[in-house]
């Protein structure tokens, strides 16, 4: 009989996976482990090998360390239930002029949901993973919280986890750096495994290529979009670009076309296949509407509350007021001006290193100044 129950395991067969499963078995958890198939890159017809989670060397590592442990192991296909949200999603959402964030999307709906549905099948109490986060309880609630190690936090990927994952979720790496891991499956023999590199691409589109992704993925797509206009603030035409999906809030280079300054993407318009263009300052906004909300450290997020947002991954964050509004949503109003606010990418509320809630951003709005 187990310490502590049964706890499912989601193994890459990486370091922090393969760390995480050991020290749950050392704690006296009883361990499977599963490895999912999400993605078979050798059918997407990119120019890179297949690696990461869904090579098969990946799978046969996680398997062998399952087999040095003494634990069960299992290998589970999710490819169609991963394509038809996640990638999907990912090409309806470049299509509509905004950036996704697949990672987030996929943690909430495909991958937890996954985990759960299969850990009730094997009577495991609990899932785990490798993320560095920590998950936190007070009054009621369980919320995530930022990881030990501030260079790799997880956190801001994991706002979209419900209550009742939180309350079967573990992260035995919250409170540990990457170099203590690195140096625990060193110690446990796992030399090679704590010097394997990481993979920060996303698992569909590892050679970063996400426009030839769209171009494979989407019959036609290239000469469907082509010959639109690239235009500054006030419409006037500035350029030809390739097809409005190409382009993402912010990008500066591979424009194509040459300025006497530099120029941003400051907005896409799918509905005219234009590309609006303009100096660093115009990419500045002092606020913006936030949807698919899911509020996390309080039941809903409180009106006037104070936090600080972030607006994507690398973020340091912005104090912020926010107000949900009748519809659902939230309006954020930043302290401090922001750049790069991307409709389409995750919004993020902290209140220290704790997370209040997060959302999809819906749409951004520029200071006054800007508007006339």
């Amino acid at each position: 009989m187990s310490k502590h129950g049964k706890v499912l395991v989601a193994m890459s067969g990486g370091i922090d996976s393969t760390v995480t499963a050991m020290l749950l078995h050392e704690e006296g958890y009883e361990v499977i482990g599963i490895t999912m198939k999400t993605w078979d890159y050798a059918n997407s017809g990119g120019s890179k090998k297949e690696t990461g989670c869904c090579s098969l060397d990946s799978i046969n590592d996680a398997r062998q360390v399952a087999v040095e442990m003494g634990f069960h192991h299992f290998i589970i296909d999710i490819r169609d239930e991963f394509g038809d949200f996640v990638i999907d999603n990912f090409v309806e959402e470049y299509l509509a002029g905004r950036t996704p964030n697949p990672c987030v999307l996929c943690n909430t709906h495909i991958k937890w949901s996954a985990l759960l549905k299969r850990a009730d099948a094997l009577d495991c109490e609990f899932i785990a993973t490798g993320h560095y986060a920590k998950i936190k309880e007070a009054n009621g609630r369980r919320f995530i919280s930022r990881g030990a190690d501030a260079n790799k936090d997880q956190s801001y990927v994991l706002w979209g986890l419900t209550q009742d994952a939180l309350q079967r979720s573990r992260f035995p790496l919250g409170h540990l750096t990457k170099p203590e891991v690195r140096q625990i499956a060193y110690d446990a023999g796992y030399a090679e495994l704590s010097k394997k590199a990481e993979s920060y691409e996303i698992c569909f589109v590892p050679d970063n290529d996400y426009r030839g992704f769209l171009k494979r993925r989407v019959a036609g797509l290239e000469e469907q979009v082509a010959g639109g206009h690239f235009v500054n603030r006030q419409g006037e035409i500035l350029g030809t670009h390739q097809g409005y999906p190409f382009y993402t809030i912010g990008q500066r280079k591979g424009l194509g076309v040459a300025f006497g300054q530099p120029m941003y993407v400051t907005e896409i318009v799918p509905e005219s296949n234009q590309v609006v263009l303009g100096p660093v300052e115009e990419l500045v906004r002092n606020g913006m509407l936030v949807y698919q909300v899911n509020s996390m450290k309080y039941p809903q997020i409180p009106a006037g509350l104070e936090a600080v947002t972030k607006v994507r991954y690398k973020d340091s964050g912005t104090l912020s007021r926010l107000d949900p509004t009748p519809d659902g949503k939230v309006a954020v109003e930043f302290f401090a001006n922001v750049q790069g606010v991307a409709p389409g990418q995750s919004a993020v509320f902290f209140q220290g290193d704790d997370i209040v809630g997060g959302g999809i951003i819906y749409n951004s709005m520029p200071p006054q100044f800007l508007e006339n």
